[in-house]
């Protein structure tokens, strides 16, 4: 496959860059950067050393790129890849974007929470989310690519919501994440000196990534949820945890539980159950494409609480995009994924 990345100097990009280097059916023919054309992308990144030579090129070019690839991976801030899909679809490519602007079904959301007119509402984009969507995602032209946040979190709430195990508008989570979230670019709250010995809440009851996971939930529950989702900045680079609470439905027992993750996941290479009682913990993700899930019953509240980790960067944006496109192209899922993580 001919694959080019829009947006290659983000951590994003790299992340794709640093998976597909090792993907046996993808050879990456273009690379842009608004800011730093011309440069050579290993002089930016010497770890990419001697992977890549490319020299990073303008999207001003992007009709040529779209023209010479079979799959475009968009790695741009929200807002910025409409244009360009509608540009690449028109040349006969497939676009994963792993921004915003295709994650929405109802588009109306989108510009309610992103503050965006939305400019390619025909677009008929398949959210990415490669476990719940891979039908979807098989045929699709277009793919959403998830969110971290949400990645982390819908995948450990959506077995109880699909066997009707808890009451859908008890969800409750809270998850933390690593500074590389926040991109590359500079910024006050991702000062070394701010971050550094220090753990934050932000953007309660308003973060971007609560209308995505209520979507998917919902689809789930099969009717409109709302849910409280508070995100926390940590002292990493990488790694989200996510936890996760509901309140079981009368009669539910740890039995039904269990099997509700078992019978959705147990299929799944990259959902490592670590069952009733488990503890995931970031470190133990780092640099892969796995999510570990564990669950635990609290019989004095009658509550769930499931606890998610992944990498952010990659189960959480560039290794759920290649997942995405081996699934698009009919290959095996797990092409370019198989690193095991990084320890410690």
């Amino acid at each position: 496959m001919k694959v080019s990345i829009i947006g290659a100097t983000g951590y994003t990009g790299e992340e794709l860059l640093r998976l597909l280097s090792s993907h046996p059916q993808a050879e990456i023919v273009a690379i842009t950067s608004e800011s730093q054309t011309g440069a050579a992308i290993s002089e930016i990144y010497p770890h990419l050393q001697p992977f890549y030579d490319h020299k990073l090129v303008s999207m001003q070019q992007l009709d040529d790129i779209a023209a010479q690839s079979d799959v475009v991976f968009i790695a741009l801030p929200h807002g910025h890849a409409m244009e360009a899909g509608k540009k690449i679809v028109a040349k006969g490519a497939k676009v994963i974007d792993l921004g915003a602007d295709y994650r929405f079904r109802d588009t109306s959301v989108y510009e309610k929470w992103y503050k965006l007119p939305h400019t390619h509402k025909e677009a008929k984009a398949v959210y990415g989310l490669t476990e719940l969507y891979r039908k979807d995602v098989k045929g699709a032209t277009i793919v959403g690519n998830p969110g971290c946040y949400t990645t982390a979190s819908i995948l450990a709430v959506a077995p109880l919501l699909k066997q009707q195990l808890i009451e859908p508008n008890s969800v409750v989570i809270d998850a933390k994440s690593g500074v590389s979230g926040a991109g590359r670019s500079l910024g006050l709250n991702s000062h070394f000196t701010e971050v550094f010995e220090n753990v934050k809440a932000y953007n309660i009851a308003g973060h971007r990534h609560t209308p995505e996971i209520e979507q998917a939930l919902g689809e789930l529950a099969g009717s409109e949820i709302f849910i409280n989702f508070t995100p926390h900045l940590i002292p990493v680079a990488r790694g989200i945890l996510s936890t996760c609470y509901g309140t079981l439905k009368s009669g539910v027992t740890p039995a039904q539980v269990d099997e509700a993750f078992n019978s959705l996941y147990q299929e799944e290479y990259f959902i490592r159950l670590l069952g009733r009682g488990g503890y995931p913990a970031t470190k133990n993700t780092r640099g892969s494409n796995f999510c570990d899930i564990g669950w635990h019953i609290d019989p004095r509240t009658n509550r769930v609480i499931v606890v998610s980790a992944i990498d952010n960067l990659v189960k959480g944006a560039a290794g759920q995009a290649v997942q995405n496109m081996n699934v698009m192209f009919g290959l095996d899922e797990r092409l370019g994924l198989t690193q095991a993580p990084l320890y410690p």
